[in-house]
C-alpha cells in the first residue's frame, strides 16, 4: 500500500496503539488542553477519525494553573479481556493514574491512581496473568512493578530494568511478548532533534534486557536535510495481516519551527535475527511504500462548522478547565456563544477560547462574528 505521512497530522503527539481483530485504537497526550485524551479508530492504520476522549470531566482531568506544555503527558492505549486502559500521568494533578472502558469512544471511569514518581507509564500484561506497571523516572531509567488493575495497589519490590543505550533519562517505555521473548522499546535523546527509539531484549519481563545491536532503531538524529525530524516516541503493534508496524511522533520543521506541533507517523517493521527494524533501517518518508492491510478510508469530516448540535465537534479544546459561565451552543441556537473574561491566553488560567488545532501548512479559515462590546478593553 501507498500513504503519506504524518497518518494524523497536527497536534497529536506521544501515540499509543492498540489493535482489538480487525479494529486499530490510538491516543495521544493533550498536556493543558480539555478535553483530554483524544481516541481514535483506524481499520488500516494510515486512515484515522477521532471517535471520542478518554478525559472529559473535571474529576477525571483537573487542569487549574496548569503551565503551558504540563498537565496530561503520554498516555498509553491497551485492551485486554474485553477492556481498554489508558495510562498517563498528570504532572500536576496527582501523577500517575489509568481510567479504563468496554467501549474506546466512552465513557470512561474515574481515575484510578497509583502511586509513583516519574511519567510515561504503562500496563503490559503478561501471558501469565501478571499484570505489570512500568514508568521513567529521573536517574533510574525505566521502573517496574506488579500491579492489581482492580485496585491500582502496586506490590513487590520497585525495580529499574533497563537505563537505555545512553541516555539514562530514557522514557515512553513499552513491552511486548514476540514468539516467547520480551521486547522492550523506550524513547531517548530528549524531545527534538535528537529524539530517537532503542530497544532491549529479555527471556522474561522483568529483565535483565540486553541493547539491540543496530540501536537507535528510529531516529533522524544525523539527517539534518531530512523532511522529518525529531522521530520519537513509537508504539509498535501487529496488524491483522501479521504485518508489524511503528506509530511514532516527528515534526515537519519549516524555517527552524514546527508551528503544527508534533505529529503522528507510521512506518513498517520487520523482524531480522530476532530484532525489530524499522523500515528496512531506512529513513522514514513523506510518501511511503509498504505491504499491509488494505485501505479503508473514513467519509471526510464536514469542514464547516454552524453550531446545530447539542455538543461539541471533536476536533474543539478548551485551554484548561472551562467555566460553564463562557460559553454556550444553547444561549442562540445555530451559534457558539462566548462571554469574555479578563484572562487571556498568557495567563495560567481557563480563558474563554475555543480553538482547533491547524492540521495543514495550506490552509484557509473563516469565522462569522457578533460582537457588541460595552466597556473598554472588550476585544475579539
Amino acid at each position: 500500500m501507498r500513504y503519506t505521512n504524518p497518518v494524523i497530522p497536527g497536534f497529536y503527539p506521544d501515540p499509543s496503539v492498540c489493535r482489538v481483530g480487525r479494529d486499530y485504537y490510538l491516543a495521544t497526550s493533550t498536556f493543558e488542553y480539555f478535553p483530554g485524551v483524544p481516541v481514535f479508530h483506524s481499520r488500516d492504520l494510515v486512515h484515522w477519525r477521532q471517535i471520542g476522549h478518554c478525559l472529559t470531566r473535571p474529576e477525571q482531568l483537573p487542569l487549574e494553573g496548569v503551565a503551558s506544555s504540563e498537565g496530561i503527558f503520554a498516555p498509553s492505549l491497551r485492551h485486554h479481556d474485553g477492556r481498554f486502559y489508558m495510562v498517563t500521568t498528570n504532572v500536576n494533578g496527582g501523577g500517575h493514574f489509568y481510567v479504563h472502558a468496554d467501549d474506546p469512544a466512552g465513557p470512561w471511569s474515574d481515575p484510578v491512581w497509583v502511586k509513583g514518581g516519574g511519567f510515561d507509564p504503562d500496563l503490559f500484561f503478561a501471558p501469565d496473568g501478571t499484570v505489570y506497571f512500568i514508568h521513567q523516572e529521573w536517574g533510574h531509567g525505566i521502573r517496574q512493578w506488579e500491579i492489581d488493575v482492580g485496585s491500582g495497589r502496586l506490590s513487590g519490590e520497585g525495580r529499574s530494568i533497563w537505563r537505555g543505550l545512553e541516555d539514562q533519562f530514557c522514557e515512553a517505555p513499552h513491552i511486548y511478548h514476540v514468539e516467547g521473548r520480551y521486547y522492550l522499546i523506550v524513547a531517548e535523546g530528549g524531545t527534538h532533534r535528537g529524539h530517537m527509539v532503542v530497544c532491549g531484549r529479555s527471556d522474561g519481563p522483568e529483565g535483565p534486557f540486553e541493547s539491540c545491536p543496530h540501536n537507535p532503531i528510529l531516529t533522524h538524529r544525523a539527517r539534518v536535510e531530512l523532511p522529518i525530524q525529531a522521530t520519537g516516541h513509537g508504539d509498535l503493534v501487529q496488524a491483522h495481516d501479521g504485518s508489524w508496524w511503528i506509530l511514532f511522533l516527528g515534526i515537519r520543521p519549516v524555517w527552524g519551527a514546527h508551528h503544527l506541533g508534533r505529529e503522528t507517523f507510521l512506518a513498517p517493521v520487520t523482524w531480522e535475527n530476532g530484532w525489530p527494524a524499522v523500515n528496512g533501517g531506512e529513513p522514514v518518508s513523506l510518501e511511503m511504500k509498504a505491504d499491509g492491510p488494505p485501505a479503508h478510508p473514513w467519509p471526510a469530516e464536514p469542514v464547516r462548522d454552524d453550531f446545530e448540535a447539542p455538543e461539541l465537534r471533536l476536533g474543539w479544546n478548551f485551554r484548561r478547565n472551562p467555566h460553564a459561565e463562557d460559553w454556550s451552543l444553547a444561549e442562540r441556537p445555530g451559534w457558539l456563544a462566548l462571554h469574555g473574561s479578563e484572562l487571556t491566553l498568557d495567563d495560567a488560567g481557563s480563558p474563554a477560547f475555543l480553538g482547533r488545532r491547524q492540521r495543514h501548512f495550506d490552509c484557509r479559515a473563516a469565522c462569522l462574528i457578533e460582537f457588541e462590546p460595552t466597556r473598554d478593553g472588550e476585544e475579539a
